[in-house]
C-alpha cells in the first residue's frame, strides 16, 4: 500500500515539473502544428509491440502530444528533434 501511494507521488511531482500535458488527435496535432510559426517537434519511433510514432510540441504555453501507428506529415518548416523516447505520465 506505501508503494503504491509512493509511485502516486512520483507521477504527481512528475506532472507538476512538466505542466500541463494535453493529448490531442494526430490530425488536430498536424493541424496545430501547421498554424505554427516555427514549430518545434520532437518524434520518437517505437517498435516494441508493433510500430508507433509518438510527437509532441508547444503551442501557447501548453504540451501537446499525440500517438500513432502510422507516422503524420509534419510542415517543412518545423524543427524535427529525434528522440529515443518519449515519457508522458499517465
Amino acid at each position: 500500500m506505501a508503494e503504491a501511494a509512493a509511485h502516486a507521488a512520483i507521477i504527481a511531482q512528475a506532472i507538476k515539473a512538466s505542466g500541463a500535458i494535453v493529448r490531442v488527435e494526430p490530425e488536430d496535432f498536424q493541424r496545430l502544428v501547421g498554424r505554427m510559426e516555427d514549430p518545434v517537434v520532437v518524434i520518437a519511433r517505437r517498435s516494441f509491440f508493433g510500430e508507433r510514432f509518438q510527437y509532441l510540441t508547444s503551442y501557447k504555453g501548453l504540451i501537446l502530444y499525440t500517438k500513432t501507428s502510422e507516422p503524420i506529415g509534419i510542415s517543412g518548416r518545423a524543427e524535427i528533434i529525434a528522440a529515443r523516447s518519449i515519457w508522458v505520465p499517465q
